[in-house]
């Protein structure tokens, strides 16, 4: 698949995992909510349950930049499976213009936003990196 099938598909999906490196140098993943904005990837720290406020993601973004988030489709028909991968740099956002635009840009894909936007820091992943695979009959 071409890159803009697969921003398409990454787009259109409704859960990602992003990837984080910790400070000690191991991976990081957590099931996240995100949205395309532009040449960048977005998910926002919302208000469902955390056991902290001080979020491993933030503390690995911090000390490291780098990260990844892979969405994927899978079904019982394997011929239907595929993959999308971006990697890049990601920053942290809070109440300046991109944590505006990230808050509405999430509401505007997630019903549940609706109500309850996400409060938290944006974490914006630059994309630099589009990887991509699909099964094929």
């Amino acid at each position: 698949m071409d890159r803009t099938e697969a921003l398409s598909r990454l787009g259109a999906a409704r859960v990602g995992h992003l990837v984080t490196v910790r400070p000690n140098g191991r991976p990081h993943i957590v099931p996240v909510t995100y949205v395309l904005v532009g040449n960048s990837v977005v998910t926002m720290i919302d208000h469902k349950p955390k056991t902290t406020d001080r979020l491993q993601r933030l503390i690995n973004i911090e000390n490291n930049p780098v990260a990844t988030l892979m969405s994927d489709h899978y079904s019982e028909d394997w011929t239907a499976l595929w993959w999308v991968r971006v990697d890049g740099e990601a920053s942290i956002h809070v109440g300046d213009q991109i944590w505006e635009e990230s808050a509405a840009a999430l509401s505007a894909k997630y019903g549940q936003y609706a109500e309850n936007s996400p409060r938290g820091p944006a974490l914006v992943i630059s994309v630099d990196r589009v990887t991509s695979w699909e099964s094929t009959p």
